[in-house]
């Protein structure tokens, strides 16, 4: 194993074992809720979006270590940034995680989300490391339905 990929392991165990965010915020205006019932996972994604910018963020959950670690990962991603940006992140992040595994990972812009690359070597676990994203997408577009790994990618 790599130095790397053992690090890039080491950080995302960090992030299971002590998940960022994972406190209620004192004011939402926006709010979404995403279910993986393959492997049980279930996320809330909590915002306060002021002037277009992710002003605070809260991402509760349970589930497997993949899907926790991408919650944190993301909430400390978000924080400060503004909806384009937010969005834009969300189709780089998409893009490396399902991109080819013959084909180098599009990690540009990404910062320490791409410890997350490797997931794309494991098929099944695309849907626990994209869970919470679809939920961030969901509860910025405003939608009260629960976003489901089921109804796609």
């Amino acid at each position: 194993m790599s130095q790397l990929t053992e690090l890039y392991q080491e950080v995302i165990l960090d992030h299971y074992r002590n998940p960022r965010n994972a406190k209620p915020i004192e004011k939402e205006t926006h709010s979404a809720e995403g279910h993986n019932p393959l492997c049980g996972d279930d996320v809330e994604v909590h915002l306060l979006i002021e002037d277009g910018v992710v002003a605070d963020v809260s991402v509760r959950g349970v589930g497997c270590a993949i899907s926790t670690a991408s919650s944190s990962l993301m909430s400390e991603a978000i924080r400060g940034k503004s909806l384009d940006e937010v969005e834009q992140m969300f189709e780089r992040f998409h893009a490396m995680v399902t991109s080819p595994i013959d084909a180098p990972a599009p990690i540009d812009g990404l910062g320490k989300l791409e410890v997350l690359a490797g997931v794309r070597n494991y098929p099944v676990r695309i849907k626990c490391a994209t869970l919470p994203w679809h939920a961030l997408k969901s509860a910025i577009a405003g939608s009260s339905e629960p976003v489901t790994t089921e109804a796609g990618e």
